[in-house]
This record gives C-alpha cells, structure tokens and sequence, in this order.
C-alpha cells in the first residue's frame, strides 16, 4: 500500500490517532464535578455550577516548562515534565484564591513518538490530580520542519473559579503583616538556561554525573524533580477565618520566574515591601552549589532562582500560627521568613543577611 503524502511530508496521523487511545485513562482519571465532555470533540464542555459555584469568577492562566524540557529530552525522561506544565499554571491561578477547575495542554514535536508523547500527557494527568482539576482537552502538533525530529515543547492553559465575594487580590495587607515561605521541591521551571550554563559549561558535568552535593544522585534526577504544586493545601487553608469572618491568607505569591524579588510586589499593595531574613530558611544544597559553581551575585540568585521558596503566604502576627499548623498539617514545610514594611527604597524586597547564609563558610 502506497505511503500517504502527508506521511511522507513527516506528518503520522495515525500515529496521533493512537496517542489519543493511549491517553484516554489517564485523561478520564482527571474527572471531577463539573465535567461535562471527554478528549476529541472540537470543543471541551465545563460546568461552574455543577462544580458548586454560585456567583463565580472566572481566572485564567498559561505557561510552559521552559528549557528544562531540554533536559528531560537529552535525558529521554519525559513522566515529569507534564506534573511542571501544570504546576506552572495552577499554582498562577491559586494566588487569587481561585480553585482550578479544568486545564488544556498544547504538544508541538518534530516527529510525533507515541511512547514519549503518552509519558508527558500522563505526566500531565498525574499534576491535574495533584491539583484536582480535570483534563478536559488539548492539541498534538507534528510539525517536521520547526522542530528537529527529536524536539518538542509543551504549553497548558487552566481556567478556575472564585466567588465574586472571596478574589484574594491583597488588599487588606498592612505594615507589620508577616511573610511565611512555603518550602520549594527544587528549582521547580524557572532559571534552567543558566542552570544548564553553570553545569555543561562552567563545570563540565554531564546529566548522568553524580551531584557533587548530594552523594548518590545524578544531576537528571535533581534537575527533573517536579514542581511542587499547592494548590489542595492552600485551597484547605484559605477556609480558615477569623471572627469577623474574614480570611486568614491576606496574600499569596507564586515565586516562578523572576524569583523573590520580582514576585512577591506583584501581591503587595502600592508603597508596601518586604523585608526578609535569609537566616530564616535553610538555603538548599542544590542552590548554595549553584552560587560557588557559577560565581552567582546573591541578586542574581533572588533574581533568577527561587532559593528553596515556592509560595509566599502573608498573614497577620495573630493569625501566623493558626495558618503555619494548617499549612503544616497539609504536608507543607513552613518558614516565618519576613514582614511586610514601609521599605523607603526603589526596590520593593530586601533580603538581609544572604552574604552569610547564601554563601559557605
């Protein structure tokens, strides 16, 4: 039988038709309240009202995983990257009080490789559980030609809710309020370009080295491990009120890329910073190896990396240990690592002490 033309072109429709089969599990695993289609239709069908909301807003978001897709592809691992896809967008929505309801990924590839692609979309799946919204949707783009036939890349795009009444949109932050820091799973998708430059380049390791700080694992493992996704701990701890029955969070920031210091202002209200403490948390291996190997400014590092924070929560003194035993009950490892305050300078987040902690002795 004759090699149909778009075949020969480099596009395997059949072999799109087979990924889709070979995902429908995992898809169909990440049904919740409120779904109302399955993956092929031309459009994909959400109910807010079954998903228990009366008057919602909807909040939307879209990132990708950046260059650490590179990694995963010189390593030929791809089950993590899918969980950093998500991560990267719901932990975006969370930060207004928004629960994620649904999400959508886009894979665009130079030759479509079944068993590569199923692993990401399933990689997927596993971070919509994680985050308890469905997948309900996506495209697969074979496009030999833009891409080299061992290349491809990933975009998601989530969509949640919020009751009108409850958008945490910061506010009721005042001076005095205390920042606690969320503890990060590692880089989680954010600073890669310069993390590959520091490893290959400057140091000349391989993927399939041993980290020089931590013994027994390599490089592949470290940098692959998947962004941490906070969403169902949050979502617990925003039920938290007081008597006047408002909510304990005052603000959340997602610290992705631009890191600490670009973050946490875009939570603040006009003319309020942040001062934090270094000492406050333990900086971890990964990056205190990162500083020495690539003679790393320690604004550079608040810059660029997330420096073992994944999520900011601000709250009132008072409030600090109700909100760090929940936090803590919901698996999350908690630091008190700043306050809110009247900082006087152009920059909006000081971080003191980071000549001692982030360096070694």
């Amino acid at each position: 039988m004759k090699q149909s033309a778009y075949k020969q072109a480099g596009v395997d429709i059949d072999a799109g038709a087979q990924l889709v089969e070979k995902i429908k599990p995992a898809v169909k695993s990440t049904n919740r309240s409120g779904t109302m289609s399955g993956i092929g239709g031309f459009g994909a069908l959400f109910d807010p009202k079954a998903a228990g909301y009366v008057d919602p807003i909807l909040v939307s978001a879209t990132d990708g995983v950046g260059t650490k897709l590179k990694i995963a592809i010189d390593t030929d691992i791809h089950n993590t990257v899918g969980i950093d896809l998500v991560a990267m967008c719901v932990n975006d929505l969370i930060v207004q009080g928004a629960e994620p309801l649904f999400f959508l990924d886009y894979f665009a590839c130079g030759q479509l490789k079944v068993e590569e692609a199923s692993a990401v979309i399933e990689g997927i799946a596993k971070g919509c559980a994680q985050a308890n919204c469905a997948l309900i949707g996506g495209e697969t783009a074979e496009m030999p030609g833009m891409y080299a036939v061992s290349d491809y890349d990933l975009a998601g795009f989530t969509v949640g809710a919020v009751e009108r009444n409850e958008i945490l949109d910061g506010t009721t932050i005042k001076e005095g309020d205390v920042i606690l820091g969320l503890a990060a799973s590692g880089l989680h998708s954010n600073g890669y370009s310069l993390v590959r430059k520091i490893i290959s380049e400057t140091q000349g390791y391989g993927y399939d080295s041993e980290c020089p700080f931590v013994k027994g694992q390599k490089f592949a493992q470290t940098l692959l491990t998947p962004t941490r996704i906070y969403v169902k701990s949050i979502l617990e701890t925003l039920k938290l009120r007081n008597s006047e029955e408002e909510r304990l969070i005052k603000g959340l920031a997602n610290i992705t890329g631009g890191g600490l210091l670009e973050n946490i202002p875009r939570s603040l209200p006009e003319g309020l910073g942040a001062v934090l403490d270094a000492n406050s948390w333990v900086l971890p291996p990964l990056f205190k190896w990162l500083a020495e190997a690539g003679d790393l400014s320690t604004d550079d590092m608040a810059r660029t990396l997330n420096c073992g924070i994944g999520m900011v929560v601000i709250c009132t003194a008072k409030d600090q240990e109700a909100l760090t035993k929940t936090l803590e009950e919901q698996g999350e490892t908690v630091f008190s690592i700043g306050k809110v305050k009247m900082t006087g300078q152009a920059e909006r987040v000081i971080i003191q002490n980071t000549e001692t902690a982030w360096k070694s002795p």
